[in-house]
């Protein structure tokens, strides 16, 4: 039994140039709505195709990376979503996008949801999706299209119940992590 969790590919709404707080909260809706701009490398289309169940995400970067690793999921839910950075409701402050982004992931961290999902609701989404998915493998491999941040903490859920790694998450778009049931 197997679970591959994956990551979207590159979403065709960049980063450019200092924002304030309105404009970051403007810019990570127009983020949210983006479709990818890549396709995915051959290694990736290969792991992806030994899937017997696709689920995904329903945010359209992660659905319009399935369409273009040409499968089509079993399941769209929203257990799946990438969790929103909390926005700052501050002054006129500017900052690049990447470092603002950083700061509210680290204030997350740290304890501060303001509007969005908090760290510790996160991670109850987090144990429920790892159960969904541990519950479709008796069907065969699962393969997750999802995102960044909900992935890891899904694979620390899938670790914390004997789920071995034999290639951990990473950041980059088109990655993916495969943890297989442990046999004892």
């Amino acid at each position: 039994m197997t679970i591959i969790l994956m990551r979207h590919g590159k979403p065709d709404h960049q980063a450019a140039g200092r924002l304030s707080v309105q404009a970051l909260a403007d810019w990570c809706e127009a983020y949210d709505r983006s479709q990818v701009s890549d396709g995915p490398p051959p290694r990736t289309v290969h792991i992806a195709r030994q899937a017997a169940v696709v689920v995904c995400s329903p945010l359209p970067r992660a659905q319009s990376s399935l369409s273009q690793l040409g499968l089509q999921p079993h399941e769209v839910n929203a257990l799946f979503s990438e969790v929103a950075v909390p926005i700052l409701r501050m002054g006129a402050m500017q900052l690049p996008i990447l470092c603002w982004l950083a700061l509210l992931r680290l204030l997350w961290f740290c304890g501060y949801a303001g509007d969005a999902e908090s760290l510790p609701h996160a991670r109850q989404r987090a144990a429920a999706a790892a159960e969904k998915l541990i519950g479709y493998s008796a069907q065969g491999t699962v393969l997750l299209l999802g995102h960044g941040i909900m992935n890891k903490m899904i694979a620390r859920e899938l670790r914390k119940r004997g789920w071995q790694a034999e290639k951990h998450a990473s950041s980059r778009h088109w990655s993916s992590a495969i943890y297989h049931r442990p046999f004892i």
